[in-house]
């Protein structure tokens, strides 16, 4: 068996230090989107927890949202909760922020605490994936390990469908 790659590793331990038995898993395909991480892991987009950086215009704090794969965050809505106006940050900023790259953030083991938004919609399933630090790595956990892991507020985040 060979050793994970160190981003993956960091995350497995993360997940570790808090009592969470969750396996962090390397697959041979990408799961930087929703997508690629959907058909990698045999699940539906909706089941992907997909993690999102923004920051605050005003204050430059950065905020972890953790959507469903199958939705857009709503950013009007997430202004609302935070009480200022948001932006989506360059790749430096994310990388300085959580201590992974896009396309791997997690929503555990990140260099600096991040106030956490959960996507409601996530609620819905028995169970999810997220990514675990790198492009390839993910790990399955339920709705309630995710809120319980990242003291991650519930919210509706999603853009209301048209029509």
């Amino acid at each position: 068996m060979t050793a994970m790659k160190p981003s993956a590793q960091k995350v497995q331990d993360a997940l570790h230090a808090q009592g969470f038995t969750n396996q962090v898993v390397e697959l041979p395909d990408s799961t930087r989107t929703a997508a690629e991480a959907a058909a990698a892991a045999g699940c539906t987009i909706g089941q992907i927890a997909k993690s999102l950086i923004f920051a605050g215009k005003r204050s430059g704090q950065a905020l972890l949202i953790i959507a469903s794969g199958s939705n857009r965050v709503d950013e009007k809505q997430l202004t609302a909760l935070v009480g200022e106006k948001v932006a989506r940050p360059d790749a430096e900023f994310v990388r300085s922020q959580t201590g992974f790259v896009i396309g791997g953030v997690p929503p555990v083991g990140h260099v600096h605490p991040l106030r956490t938004f959960i996507d409601e919609d996530l609620l819905g399933y028995a169970e999810i994936w997220a990514a675990a630090g790198h492009p390839n790595a993910v790990f399955r956990l339920t709705p309630g390990e995710l809120v319980q892991m990242t003291g991650g507020e519930v919210a509706a985040l999603k853009i209301a469908p048209t029509g």
